[in-house]
């Protein structure tokens, strides 16, 4: 009887860690992605329309992307909904081709009505090789034009890469 208490005890406790420390996690994020969307306003206000207007978006504050002929990128992001916070998600990309070198961006997914919002959701999302993002410089018209219910942007933080596309991705979707 002692064993099962005790192994009990020990569960919840890691439960109660593994918990706490993606909370953590999920926080840190969540504080980037609010810097970051001040970061891409501050680089063009006219993202302010599409942030009022459209039905979600997902904001990755830190891709880390780089390679030589191989490439890859991953990040971590925040799930808006009507402005709300909904939820987590992951993003991770594979690609060969050319391209050298390795970058920062911060990365952001318009979806244009709750369909494509709702795919994203379901874990169904995934990048054609055909999409690729608008880079955000100051003093630039914005071209905010949705290709299958998304528009993508990207605002880069540091390095140089020869690669500027975004296709290919595969994201993951964790709801609250």
């Amino acid at each position: 009887m002692k064993i099962l208490k005790l192994t009990t005890v020990l569960f919840v406790m890691l439960v109660s860690v593994s918990i706490t420390s993606q909370t953590r996690t999920d926080k840190r994020i969540i504080s980037d992605a609010s810097k970051a969307k001040k970061s891409l306003l501050k680089a063009h206000s006219g993202l302010q329309q599409l942030f009022d207007t459209s039905a979600g978006y997902v904001i990755f504050p830190n891709v880390g992307k780089g390679g030589f002929v191989v490439g890859a990128a991953s990040g971590n992001g925040a799930v808006y909904e009507g402005g709300k916070l909904i939820g987590m998600a992951g993003l991770k990309k594979l690609n060969v081709g050319f391209q050298a070198g390795g970058q920062a961006i911060i990365e952001i997914i318009f979806f244009e009505d709750s369909a494509a919002l709702d795919e994203f959701k379901e874990g169904n999302f995934s990048f054609a090789a055909e999409i690729s993002a608008v880079a955000l410089k100051s003093g630039i018209g914005l071209n905010a034009k949705y290709k299958d219910g998304v528009a993508v942007f990207v605002l880069p933080k540091a390095g140089l890469m020869a690669d500027a596309t975004v296709g290919g991705q595969k994201f993951s979707f964790q709801a609250f």
